[in-house]
């Protein structure tokens, strides 16, 4: 049983920009998985109780709703550092 909930303190998701927003609203990156035998990666966040929430909004939200707002700097910030991880041989 404690394996399970300590799945369920972590977050996994393969969409990029969600994870670059995520990292801007100061969600905590854990780790980025490689899926094997794919080019694609898993960013691992730490669950939070507002994670869902930051989601939706990301998605779901209007433009220019304050929920989704972020400062342009911020963000490339936030890219510049996923990618770093991302193509590092040391991930995180």
């Amino acid at each position: 049983m404690q394996d399970k909930n300590k799945k369920s303190q972590y977050f996994r998701l393969s969409n990029f920009y969600t994870s670059v927003f995520l990292l801007v609203k100061g969600q905590k990156l854990i780790d980025i998985e490689r899926l094997p035998n794919s080019k694609r990666s898993l960013f691992v966040f730490l669950e939070t109780p507002n994670r869902e929430k930051l989601i939706k909004d990301f998605s779901f939200a209007s433009q220019n709703s304050p929920e989704v707002m972020v400062d342009a700097r911020q963000f490339a910030t936030a890219i510049k550092t996923l990618k770093d991880k991302l193509y590092s041989q040391d991930r995180i």
